[in-house]
């Protein structure tokens, strides 16, 4: 990308891949760089269907908050949230309540630089820089504590972010600290990639991501995904490939689609 140094915030490597940016890349955005669409061309040779996937689970989000929002959730915090894009967590809550309360956390500056931007102007919305595999300094931030009152039922999103922590970083023990946070009626909302489907293609992915310099994804089966919803009630449809969640009645064939687990779980 011609001139990507000239908007990218301060102490940016551009030469190393972010999957936020990858995503963007797959979604049509522009806030990536060239190492980014490398990568993303890479797992495009793979499985060439991945943008559709992205867009899969971009539309997940966006019905589960919609869900979330009928159920009387009126303040969400989003874990991995990746750079804006149409139909952001804020929007699609704030379009069904207005009083609705967001905040966004990720680890990468160019996800955190342009959601300021955006949120400029939304008084209730903000973004925090902060990495999932320390959940108690989330819990902790200020901004998070100005926006949450955690005595009252929050919408948690973990979108196609645990995939990208390993075994070793204990996720389920991540998101058990987040969960005894949460209050009764709370909700979680997961998509996490799958080898149940496809194993081998699943393999294939993770070899060019891992080889890359971006760092580490993991795909599940079903039974270990399953496992981040202890203590929470799934809801119907349960644990489903993210294109079967409650999908619209204009979705059209997504039987293509493969290798994304969605759900989402209440706190009882």
């Amino acid at each position: 990308m011609t001139g990507e140094a000239d908007w990218a915030p301060p102490g940016v490597d551009t030469q190393r891949a972010n999957i936020a940016r990858v995503y963007d890349y797959w979604l049509g955005g522009s806030q990536n760089f060239l190492a980014d669409q490398d990568l993303g061309r890479q797992i495009l040779a793979v499985e060439p269907m991945s943008r559709e996937i992205a867009r899969a689970n971009r539309a997940f989000l966006g019905r589960a908050v919609r869900y979330l929002a009928r159920e009387g959730i009126r303040q969400f915090l989003d874990i991995g949230s990746g750079i804006p894009t149409q139909g952001n967590v804020h929007e699609v809550a704030q379009a069904a309540s207005a009083d609705s309360r967001v905040v966004y956390a990720d680890t990468d500056p160019v996800v955190v630089a342009h959601s300021q931007a955006i949120l400029a102007d939304h008084p209730d919305a903000a973004v925090i820089r902060a990495d999932l595999r320390d959940p108690a300094a989330i819990l902790a931030d200020p901004v998070v504590r100005r926006l949450i009152d955690f005595r009252q039922p929050v919408g948690l999103l973990l979108v196609a972010v645990l995939h990208f922590l390993e075994d070793a970083d204990d996720p389920w023990q991540i998101v058990a600290t987040l969960r005894d946070a949460l209050a009764p009626g709370s909700f979680l909302v997961v998509s996490h990639a799958t080898t149940d489907d496809r194993p081998d293609l699943a393999r294939a992915i993770e070899k060019v991501y891992n080889g890359s310099v971006a760092g580490s994804w993991q795909f599940r089966s079903g039974a270990q995904i399953k496992r981040f919803f202890d203590g929470f009630d799934l809801v119907d449809p349960g644990l489903v490939p993210a294109y079967e969640w409650r999908p619209d009645p204009d979705a059209g064939d997504a039987a293509r689609l493969w290798g994304l687990l969605a759900g989402v779980g209440r706190k009882a």
